[in-house]
């Protein structure tokens, strides 16, 4: 029976980017994954009808793109290629025109027409040092920045809520533009914090757009594992892990790409009570209610904007966006809810047959709701796309119990790894005297390495790079210095 230095239970995008870094430093690795599908919330399968593809949980991948680790990866070698749209994002509006963010910074804020140069003012310091600035984002919350005005300016601003920062705004059209980017965040408009979510994503907007992988969110997952195993390592797939003792004991470190309570329920014997008691009070967020639709053409959308983008925002003015994201935390949905849309088969002809189309959405409702949003969701679209009801050949849909049935790591549904509130996101999963290495866990061979650790939900593998890191020092000996990749 082979042994392994290292094992990752989960083989997400967290979980693979994990178990590259340990590959790449020359040490044995196994991945083992419960499912018979490789890829956590970066997979992709035929849902409503035969020929069309659709993404399970993740769709669009701006922070794929401007992922510091998956940079340095030769993932195109192992098949993986991105579909652009001409829009990185498009958000109707009632008067039947729409908000439009775009890849030129200027060519958005000239669209947001008076709202133009507040919009610039806001953006402009980070989209012109957008290569300093990423790296800074996507690391441990503590740690020695290497541009740290850059860094302060964006805390500033982001650490204020979205409601805040739209004040600088006169239109509908910008704020709308600016809250469903913001509303990413899974928090109430009003909340602090959830202004970053507004200035980061509109950021990769304007550097590298929001793609979608050509043939599915699933061949991400499949090009980190070609190229994972082409480094020597082995994924066994259908091998669930309930205790430490599924996991073989000559392994020297163990990274998990699961949730605190998952890791509490695992290594509990092994792990101290007070830390494992941290672990399960661990919060997480709001859950999600998706559908998928099999569509007989592309759908009617009434401003001609939003049938040049992958991603659409549906959901109305800033103050309508606001009350439904609201409610939400308060356990119950509206009638109106903020509706993330992506239409990937505009771009990429793989995903639906010849002269038809596929759909993607999903609105945020209270954690484990069973709700079903299947109506709210289509009056939305219809409401900014007449017509659209008529299109539908098939549905599939999920509520967010049946979302933590698919993957276990979604709890509730939350597809975000936790709550963002203020207090959490700057100390995931909790609050620790070493904040610079959260990954590490009292038992030096047990690390997490989920979006429940920094920098947090999105396919962009650095939860677990930076978990590997950890153990790569502290288990194995391995410098920073001669690790090298990202600083």
């Amino acid at each position: 029976m082979p042994t392994y230095d290292a094992v990752v239970v989960g083989a997400g995008p967290n979980g693979l980017a994990a178990g590259i870094l340990l590959a790449q430093a020359g040490i044995s690795v196994q991945i083992l994954e419960a499912n018979a599908m490789i890829g956590g919330g970066a997979r992709t399968g035929e849902l409503t009808l035969p020929g069309y593809l659709h993404d399970y949980c993740s769709a669009i991948h701006p922070m794929a793109i401007v992922s510091p680790f998956f940079r340095t990866l030769p993932l195109k070698e192992h098949g993986l290629s991105w579909c652009e749209s001409p829009l990185s994002v498009a958000h109707p509006l009632d008067d039947g025109g729409a908000a439009i963010l775009e890849l030129s910074l200027e060519k958005t804020a000239e669209g947001l027409q008076r709202d133009g140069p507040a919009y610039r003012g806001l953006m402009e310091p980070f989209v012109r040092h957008a290569a300093q600035l990423v790296p800074e984002i996507l690391r441990p919350i503590a740690h020695v920045p290497r541009h740290p005005l850059l860094l302060a300016r964006l805390g500033l601003a982001g650490l204020r809520s979205a409601q805040s920062v739209a004040k600088r705004f006169e239109t509908d059209r910008a704020r709308a533009l600016f809250a469903g980017c913001a509303a990413h965040s899974f928090l109430p408009l009003d909340r602090a914090g959830s202004a970053s979510f507004g200035i980061v994503l509109a950021l990769t907007g304007h550097t590298t757009g929001w793609p979608c992988a050509r043939g599915g969110s699933g061949a991400i997952a499949e090009a980190l594992a070609s190229h994972f195993r082409s480094l020597g390592g082995v994924i066994e797939t259908s091998h669930p892990v309930r205790s430490m003792r599924d996991i073989a004991r000559s392994s020297r470190a163990v990274i998990f790409d699961v949730g605190p309570r998952q890791l509490a329920d695992i290594a509990a014997a092994d792990l101290p009570s007070r830390y494992v008691e941290k672990l399960r009070d661990f919060r997480y967020g709001p859950g999600v209610f998706k559908v998928d639709w099999a569509l007989d053409g592309p759908i009617p959308w009434r401003a001609r904007e939003c049938r040049q983008s992958a991603t659409v925002h549906v959901g109305g003015t800033f103050e309508e966006i606001a009350e439904h994201e609201s409610a939400i935390w308060r356990g119950r949905t509206t009638a109106r809810p903020f509706v993330l849309v992506a239409q990937q088969s505009l771009v990429d002809n793989t995903r639906a047959p010849a002269g038809k189309q596929t759909g993607w959405a999903y609105c945020h409702v209270p954690q484990g709701s069973t709700e079903d949003m299947t109506e709210p969701i289509e009056a939305q679209l219809e409401r900014f796309a007449p017509g659209f009801r008529d299109r539908i050949l098939a549905r599939h849909t999920m509520n967010s119990e049946q979302y933590q049935v698919h993957d276990a790591n979604l709890i509730g549904g939350d597809i975000a790894g936790g709550a963002n509130d203020l207090a959490q996101f700057l100390a995931r999963p909790f609050p620790t005297l070493h904040l610079s290495d959260p990954y590490a866990t009292p038992n030096q061979r047990i690390y997490i390495g989920s979006s429940s650790t920094p920098p947090g939900g999105g396919v962009h593998g650095m939860c677990g790079y930076w978990a590997a890191r950890s153990a790569l020092s502290r288990v194995f000996g391995k410098s920073e210095r001669a690790l090298g990749h990202t600083r």
